[in-house]
């Protein structure tokens, strides 16, 4: 991916399509970051938790008289003591839409999550009792004198058997262990099935792991002493949604909370939802009366936040002699875990992402959200994508297979073409409008895919035989990703006196660069230098109102709203230096921070002046009444529709067959993001997805016994890649702008993520195809590869 990083800085203007170094990145790498841990709080507390040892028991007694009168022990609290605050609820992300709910009718079931566990549990690691104590060692200490009582009931483990006739119930008040259930048909898929030419039918899995940030989980709290204001510091991607649940459950108005996003270390979406945890430090911060710090340790982190993508597809593709699809059927089943935290975010993604970026008439799609005795799933990078591009381009590759035609060459039959933009697919996507894909260029992806790969080359090698038992394979993999997602972000914009430039928005980073690339955005718009512009993220004082960083959503809006603002406060700039000037505005322009009328020797102001001169009070400068003559400006983006951002994998793996080893030789991405606002950044981003798409593919996964038990719940046995296990990136972008947003960007931070299960599971298939193998799921470990292998005749 080329760079234009051969342009200075100093050059002033144009600012957006420049590889900017991150200007985070010094105080970071210094070790001056300002992390949940790193805010010492004097006076404070610090909290830890007694999680559930049983995935289903009923909790019959707690004893909690031993661990009170344990050394530095301010309380113990159980069930009971927090039976009075509100149960846990995602409220927005459990929202369905109404254009959904009224075309589709789906099934949405609600499972309000106590603080703390007081009659059931329901998966290991669940919250029971909480210390608080004069450090975390002490409180660590004290959680061993709590004695709990249970009484095992029945375990559920597996998503299929909880739906089973007579299953047990997780959730007594519920019927059975369904959580949501949805369903959509598009044309006439029985006629297409009943026509068709080829129809394969087949069953993959997307098997449970995790986000696994680098940082895990923290949170802070403190209430001021004088005006008895209540301050959150939280790694949270939502601060908005955190401060208004806190409100919620302590009963107080949300302006008496404030919610800070401090510095993040990976958030992943695993940080985007509601935890007790987070709600259960600020109530203690009130009723203690001292700040009260929380974090999570890394056994926590893999047992007890939530987990992703655990799917099965029971998937069906129709095509005629030539391979073009008539219809697809999938029936998706979806493992919540122990409570439905956020609805119809995952399963319904992954109903409207099947399709991908194929020219289907002809459809059927079930999903359904199945109750568990393991920890609850929620959306990590990709959000339900990354399964069902998994599923629908391994069908691909079956389909492939059964009618003798080329991989690339079938996909390249039934791809949407840039003529065809807007493209309607006949779904309704989330937001409950008709889907529609914005702009993209399909085929340019493919044939760019196939190029770099040198799928020639590779077949060439592979009839030449294997060598010392290593196969070669290559596969491919497309997707389309809905980025954007409303309803609204906000974005204010002031001039200081000193002439220096606020922006806050209400995304909050955890690593993304939002402080560079929102600072190219706004230098851009309003005509000041890079280096003047000052970022805030995610503090709920500096925007009132804000979403966060989500579904690949905060350059779209955040962006956009940032683009407007600084557009509206140059006019204002424009205006205020007019009126002293004693110059038209119109003959008035704005360039690196210094409005000037053009000429030589012209009229001139800088925004230090012009700002720090306004009127002192008492003696207002006469206005059109339009505006105030505060230079400053807030703005709420809301975006018309979705941006379809999309990419092609490709994938050259050697297998051994021998040790079932799989080696990347060679990957191909080539993606489409829209406009590009910093290409460094964007590199970096869409490299961190491969990399978490590379683990999910080849090494990660969180396993559970039938018993419930998490049997992965260290690094020692839960595997994440290194920078050793990575490759080279072979990568390439087209840039189709959006015309959904002034920008014409489309969000990527969730894109690499997405196809590398698929491309690596169709690399190996490929080079497995000497054996008769059929990869039906992941993780393609050697253990997994080798049981592959074993049953090919005269195989060990």
């Amino acid at each position: 991916m080329s760079h234009d990083s051969d342009r200075s800085p100093q050059d002033g203007g144009g600012w957006t399509g420049r590889s900017v170094p991150r200007v985070e990145d010094d105080r970071l790498l210094r070790g001056r970051g300002r992390y949940v841990d790193d805010i010492a709080l004097p006076g404070g507390v610090e909290a830890a938790f007694l999680r559930s040892p049983h995935a289903h028991a009923r909790i019959e007694s707690v004893d909690v008289k031993a661990a009170l009168e344990a050394p530095g022990v301010v309380a113990v609290w159980t069930g009971e003591d927090v039976a009075d605050l509100p149960p846990l609820l995602n409220k927005e992300e459990l929202r369905t839409p109404a254009g959904l709910a009224e075309l589709l009718d789906p099934t949405v079931r609600m499972t309000p999550m106590p603080l703390l566990a007081g009659g059931t549990v329901l998966y290991v690691g669940q919250p029971v009792a909480v210390v608080l104590a004069e450090n975390r060692y002490l409180a660590e200490d004290a959680l061993e004198l709590v004695d709990v009582r249970y009484a095992p009931l029945p375990v559920l483990v597996d998503p299929e058997d909880a739906l089973s006739e007579g299953a047990p119930l997780l959730h007594e008040d519920l019927p059975d262990n369904l959580a949501v259930d949805v369903a959509t048909r598009v044309g006439d898929p029985d006629a297409a099935f009943a026509s068709a030419h080829t129809v394969v039918s087949e069953r993959f899995e997307a098997h449970r792991y995790v986000a696994s940030p680098i940082e895990t989980r923290a949170v802070s709290a403190q209430v001021d002493p004088y005006s008895g204001r209540l301050t959150v510091w939280s790694g949270t991607q939502t601060p908005h949604r955190l401060r208004d649940a806190v409100a919620h459950t302590l009963g107080l108005a949300a302006g008496s909370v404030r919610v800070i996003a401090a510095d993040v270390g990976g958030g992943f979406g695993q940080k985007g939802i509601l935890y007790v945890e987070e709600l259960l430090v600020p109530h203690a911060a009130r009723r203690l009366g001292r700040p009260v710090l929380w974090r999570e340790d890394r056994n926590e982190n893999l047992t007890a936040s939530s987990h992703a993508r655990e799917q099965i597809h029971r998937i069906e593709l129709a095509a005629d002699a030539e391979g073009r699809i008539l219809g697809v059927r999938d029936r998706i089943t979806v493992n919540f875990g122990a409570y439905n935290m956020t609805g119809l975010v995952v399963p319904y993604n992954s109903l409207c992402h099947l399709l991908g970026p194929y020219r289907i008439p002809h459809v059927e799609i079930g999903v359904t959200g199945v109750l568990t005795n393991t920890t609850f799933a929620t959306p990590y990078r990709g959000a339900g994508r990354p399964e069902t591009v998994f599923a629908m381009e391994r069908a691909m590759d079956r389909l492939a297979a059964d009618l003798g035609i080329a991989p690339e060459e079938l996909r390249a039959r039934n791809l949407v073409g840039p003529d065809e933009m807007p493209y309607a697919t006949g779904l309704v996507d989330r937001s409950g409008s008709p889907q529609s894909y914005d702009s993209g260029d399909f085929p340019e992806l493919l044939r760019r895919a196939v190029a770099k790969a040198d799928v020639e080359g590779v077949r060439a090698r592979q009839r030449e035989g294997a060598r010392d038992g290593r196969h070669l394979g290559v596969g491919f993999a497309m997707y389309i990703e809905a980025t954007g997602l409303g309803p609204f972000e906000t974005a204010r914009v002031d001039i200081a006196p000193s002439g220096r430039v606020r922006l806050a928005i209400g995304a909050p980073s955890q690593g993304q660069g939002h402080r560079t690339s929102m600072a190219q955005i706004a230098a851009d718009a309003i005509g000041v230098p890079l280096g003047i512009i000052d970022v805030t993220g995610g503090d709920t004082d500096a925007t009132p109102f804000g979403l966060g960083t989500i579904a690949s959503r905060a350059l779209v809006n955040a962006g956009n709203a940032t683009h407007r603002a600084g557009k509206l406060v140059r006019e204002k700039i424009i205006e205020a230096a007019a009126r002293r000037l004693g110059v038209p505005a119109d003959r008035l322009g704005l360039s690196d921070g210094v409005v000037s009328a053009g000429e030589p020797g012209g009229p001139s102001i800088g925004l230090a002046e012009l700002a720090g001169g306004a009127p002192m009070p008492g003696t207002p400068e006469p206005t059109d009444g339009r505006h105030g003559t505060e230079l400053s400006e807030t703005v709420h983006f809301r975006p018309p529709g979705f941006a379809v951002a999309s990419g092609a994998h490709a994938a050259v793996v050697e297998v051994d067959e021998h040790t079932g080893a799989v080696e990347i030789l060679h990957y191909v991405v080539v993606h489409d993001a829209g406009v590009i606002v910093n290409p460094m950044i964007a590199e970096g981003q869409v490299t961190g997805g491969i990399a978490q798409g590379i683990g999910g593919a080849l090494y990660e996964e969180m396993v559970y016994g039938p018993d419930g038990q998490p049997r992965t719940g260290t690094y020692m046995d839960y595997l994440v890649p290194t920078s050793s296990e990575i490759p080279d990136l072979d990568m390439d972008e087209l840039h189709t702008p959006s015309p959904m947003n002034d920008l014409g960007v489309k969000g990527l931070g969730e894109g690499g993520a997405i196809a590398p299960q698929a491309v690596l599971a169709n690399a190996v298939e490929d080079a497995l195809r000497p054996f008769g193998v059929v990869v039906r799921r992941g993780p393609l470990s050697p253990s997994r590869v080798r049981d592959l292998i074993r049953p090919a005749p005269g195989r060990d």
